[in-house]
């Protein structure tokens, strides 16, 4: 064998031994690189994991802000709302009352007419064998004046019945107020107005009851006053119209006396 072919076959013996040893080297390069490929990939799904995460978590961390904007919105419209309920309330609750005292002025306005109405309005009196209507003020004023005559206060009574005989002319009362104050001008000695008051009850009412008495007691002013023939004159009228009468045997009795 020549060298040549010896070193062909030596160079054909290394190669062969040394192929599998280059394989061998060749799958670990492959294996780290596949290894190394896969952290990166791993690394790189990691990352995007990460990355995916944050996004999550700040869509998270925004939707609960919104959240929270919305919640603190709702809950301050929930306040405004309150506070308008209440302002209502409130606003009720004086209404009510202005409404309550409302009423209550419209209630003492109604009793206020209602008595200024009765105050207007006629009453019907029974006086002295007469029925008649008198103003409120005008029955007031009268039992104000003979009020005075049952004290005996001739003096406030004359007062009294003087002022309502000019202001009711016309007064259902008046006959009797005119013998009323003939018998409290005569209480005062003033007798010749006694006289003057007792002919005009004669005059306007000769059948009224006390005209028999209204008569005797103008005797009795004409025997103060020193007029004895007037007196008799007055009691034999007196005699001859109501001859039956209480005041007529009195002035039979009196005529007696009168000299």
């Amino acid at each position: 064998m020549s060298v040549l072919t010896r070193g062909v076959a030596v160079l054909g013996l290394a190669g062969a031994l040394l192929a599998p040893a280059q394989a061998g080297i060749f799958d670990d390069d492959e294996a780290r690189k596949a290894i190394l490929d896969l952290r990166q990939k791993l690394e790189q799904s990691n990352e995007a994991q990460r990355v995916r995460q944050a996004e999550l978590n700040a869509q998270m961390a925004d939707q609960l802000s919104q959240l929270k904007r919305s919640l603190l919105d709702l809950n301050n419209q929930l306040e405004q709302i309150r506070a308008e309920m209440a302002k209502m309330r409130g606003q009720d609750e004086q209404l009510a009352r202005d409404v309550a005292e409302l009423q209550r002025k419209q209630k003492d306005v109604q009793s206020g007419i209602d008595e200024r109405i009765r105050k207007l309005e006629p009453v019907k009196v029974s006086l002295d064998e007469k029925e008649f209507l008198a103003d409120p003020e005008e029955k007031r004023m009268y039992d104000e004046a003979f009020a005075f005559i049952r004290k005996g206060d001739f003096n406030a009574a004359a007062a009294g019945l003087s002022t309502f005989v000019r202001r009711y002319p016309q007064s259902g009362y008046l006959d009797s107020a005119h013998f009323w104050l003939g018998n409290a001008q005569y209480g005062r000695r003033e007798y010749k107005e006694a006289i003057g008051s007792f002919r005009a009850l004669l005059a306007a009412r000769p059948e009224h009851p006390k005209a028999p008495e209204a008569m005797l007691a103008i005797a009795n002013c004409q025997v103060e006053l020193k007029d004895p023939k007037g007196a008799r004159k007055t009691i034999g009228e007196l005699v001859q119209a109501y001859p039956k009468s209480e005041a007529a045997q009195a002035g039979r009795e009196r005529l007696a006396s009168i000299k």
